[in-house]
């Protein structure tokens, strides 16, 4: 069975990501593709690395273009999508890359980002531990609409939920310092993203709580934890095209081993096709996830400081992204979670 595809803002590099890999998969057809201020050029022109696609030409953005497609893709700025999926076809399944149905607080919506809130969708990081021991795939099977995590979220989730769910970490005084390259940021033309402003330097952004994941990631650690965790979230830009590399520490819980945390996180993603936990004392890179839907877990006790030291590995437009969307339309539509994903990275 093929599963026609529309995939919205697909000028931008999510959009461009997301067609990179619908490209590899076996069910799934583009049919069309969208765009706002590039409408109308052909696809190729704004993605010459996609050769497959060389007869598309980027539509209009509207409910008229997309509907009609048994799923839609949108990958548009936050605050745009809410709009949109309001007038989609209920039977049609919407993955949303963007922010506007992540979050399930309506004030903290619009603390971080404002606009009508248009409420929370499920969830689609399927790796994520919630509440009764399950995980959040269980939340995905036969829905019709997702919401796409945030890149950032992803990597600090991923690398902190197995501990918090064991009881092996504490919920307060979580930090978590992230290096992540430009293209996290979109295709926008922004003076800080210029390669002369990014080469040879490093730059923090979003400090002291005012990053808009900052409650996202309360979110999901929460439901991990069952219980409120306080984090402090720092995101450093580096000179990266791509990846996320995440350290998060968080304090040590009373009368627990080193042995109990690793068990915490081996037996937390022992099953899990693509979040890997590295062996003692080994520790993930970027180039070692690029291009790939993975995510790379080390982990380390300080027992100096009594904290537990994560690093965790991801390709934002990969798992980050396009890779987390297509995972979860995977599961959401019965068919295998995997298909289509790649399972290796590039290099050197």
């Amino acid at each position: 069975m093929s599963f026609s595809v529309a995939v919205a803002g697909a000028s931008g590099y999510a959009g461009g990501e997301l067609l990179r890999l619908l490209a590899e998969h076996p069910e799934f057809e583009v049919r069309t593709v969208t765009a706002n201020a590039n409408a109308g050029q052909p696809l190729i022109a704004l993605h010459p690395h996609l050769r497959t696609y060389g007869d598309l030409i980027l539509g209009e953005t509207s409910p008229e273009v997309l509907n009609g497609h048994d799923i839609v893709f949108l990958a548009l700025p936050h605050g745009k999508s809410g709009a949109v999926t309001e007038a989609l076809d209920p039977a049609t399944l919407v993955v949303d890359c963007g922010a506007d149905h992540r979050l399930t607080s309506e004030a903290d919506w619009s603390k971080f980002y404002g606009g009508e809130f248009y409420g929370a969708w499920p969830y689609g990081l399927p790796e994520l531990l919630i509440e009764d021991f399950q995980r959040q795939r269980s939340k995905l099977i036969g829905v019709k609409r997702i919401a796409v995590p945030g890149c950032n979220v992803t990597a600090i989730s991923l690398g902190l939920a197995p501990g918090l769910r064991a009881s092996v970490i504490q919920p307060v005084d979580i930090v978590a310092v992230l290096a992540v390259g430009p293209s996290g940021a979109g295709k926008s033309l922004r003076t800080d993203l210029l390669a002369s402003e990014i080469l040879g330097s490093a730059s923090v952004y979003g400090v002291g709580g005012g990053h808009r994941h900052n409650p996202e990631i309360v979110q999901n650690l929460s439901a991990a934890a069952g219980a409120t965790v306080s984090v402090s979230f720092t995101p450093v830009l580096v000179p990266m095209s791509r990846g996320i590399l995440a350290t998060s520490t968080a304090r040590l819980a009373a009368g627990v081993s080193a042995h109990d945390v690793r068990s915490a996180w081996e037996t937390a993603y022992a099953d899990e096709p693509f979040v890997h936990v590295l062996p003692e004392g080994r520790f993930p890179r970027i180039s070692d996830v690029v291009g790939a839907n993975t995510a790379l877990i080390g982990i380390a006790v300080d027992e100096a400081a009594d904290r537990v030291v994560t690093v965790t590995a991801i390709d934002n437009l990969v798992k980050g992204t396009a890779g987390a969307a297509i995972q979860s339309a995977n599961i959401a539509l019965g068919l295998t979670e995997t298909l289509g994903l790649p399972l290796n990275g590039v290099a050197p």
